[in-house]
C-alpha cells in the first residue's frame, strides 16, 4: 500500500488548493462537478446513442465495458466540462509551464497552450473484470520521472462505488520513475456520487475497477494535453467544423483551432482560429 490519500474537495474550492492536491497526490476529486440539469442534459443527448454501441474486444477497453467517444459533436453540454473552472484552470497551470527558449540573442519564457485530447464514455458493466493499472501519458511514450502535461478528468454519470468498477488509482504514483510497477493492492477506489469528479494527471497509474454489482458504471471523460503534443483522439475528424463553430471561441481554441506558441499548428502562416470565422462569413 502507498502512504498517500485520494483527498475530496467540493466544487467551490480554491483552485491554489485543487493543484496543490494534484501536485502532491495526483488526483483530486470535485464534489458536485456539474449540477443535476447539467447532468441530465448531457445524459439525454449521450445516452441514446450509447446505447447502440457494443461492448470492447481486449483487455485494455474491456470485454463488458462500452465505449464512445466524438462527445464534442454529440452534446454542446460538453462544454460544462471542458470549461469547468477546477478543471480548466488546474489544466492550464499545471500544463502552461514556461520554458526559456534564445531568439535574436534574448533568452525569453515561451509557455505551450493547452488542447483537448480525448474524449469518451465509459460505460463498465456487471461482471467486467478491474482494468489493468496504466499512465495515460504511455500514449506519447513518456519517460518518468516528467513535467505534467496532461490533465483529465471523469465525470461520474452515474455513482461509483467500490463494488460497481470506480475508478482506481495509486495516488502519489505520478511522481514514481519507470523501473516502479503499479499494484493491485496500492490502488483504491475514487468512490463518488453522480456529478463528482476525478481529475488526475497523466502520471498517474489507474485504471477501471471490477464491476460486482447489478448495474452499470458510467463515467465521462476529457483530457488536456499541451499544445504541442498529438491529441489522442482526432478532434478535427470526430467534431465538423460546423459544430465547433456553436461553441464559445475560448472552446474552439481548446478544440486545437489555434498556435501553440511559439508557432505551431498554423495554417497559411496565420492562426487557423481565422479559418473558422472566414467560412462562417
Amino acid at each position: 500500500m502507498t502512504d498517500e490519500d485520494l483527498v475530496t474537495v467540493h466544487s467551490d474550492a480554491d483552485l491554489d488548493r485543487v493543484c496543490s492536491l494534484l501536485d502532491q497526490h495526483g488526483a483530486v476529486v470535485v464534489e458536485e462537478f456539474l449540477d443535476p440539469d447539467t447532468r441530465q442534459a448531457l445524459w439525454t443527448d449521450l445516452g441514446p446513442a450509447l446505447e447502440k454501441f457494443g461492448y470492447g474486444d481486449n483487455d485494455f477497453s474491456g470485454h463488458k465495458t462500452k465505449r464512445m467517444s466524438s462527445l464534442f459533436a454529440r452534446s454542446r453540454h460538453m462544454a460544462a466540462v471542458a470549461l469547468h473552472p477546477l478543471f480548466l484552470g488546474a489544466a492550464r497551470r499545471l500544463i502552461q509551464q514556461p520554458v526559456p527558449v534564445w531568439f535574436s540573442g534574448q533568452q525569453v519564457n515561451i509557455s505551450p497552450n493547452i488542447q483537448v485530447s480525448a474524449t469518451q464514455v465509459i460505460q463498465i458493466w456487471p461482471g467486467e473484470g478491474a482494468q489493468w493499472l496504466h499512465r495515460d501519458d504511455t500514449s506519447h511514450l513518456r519517460p518518468y520521472p516528467a513535467p505534467t502535461t496532461r490533465v483529465q478528468v471523469m465525470v461520474a454519470m452515474t455513482d461509483f462505488t467500490a463494488e460497481n468498477g470506480a475508478t482506481m488509482t495509486i495516488p502519489g504514483s505520478h511522481r514514481w520513475d519507470d523501473e516502479r510497477a503499479p499494484q493491485r493492492d496500492e490502488a483504491v477506489p475514487a468512490e463518488m456520487p453522480a456529478g463528482s469528479a476525478l481529475i488526475w494527471l497523466g502520471g498517474l497509474y489507474h485504471g477501471g475497477g471490477r464491476n460486482a454489482s447489478t448495474e452499470p458504471r458510467t463515467g465521462l471523460t476529457l483530457s488536456y494535453i499541451a499544445g504541442n503534443m498529438r491529441q489522442e483522439e482526432n478532434q478535427y475528424l470526430a467534431v465538423p467544423m460546423d459544430v465547433v463553430r456553436e461553441y464559445p471561441e475560448e472552446l474552439q481554441r481548446l478544440l486545437g483551432y489555434d498556435v501553440c506558441p511559439p508557432f505551431l499548428g498554423w495554417y497559411e502562416s496565420s492562426n487557423p482560429h481565422t479559418l473558422l470565422a472566414e467560412r462562417a462569413g
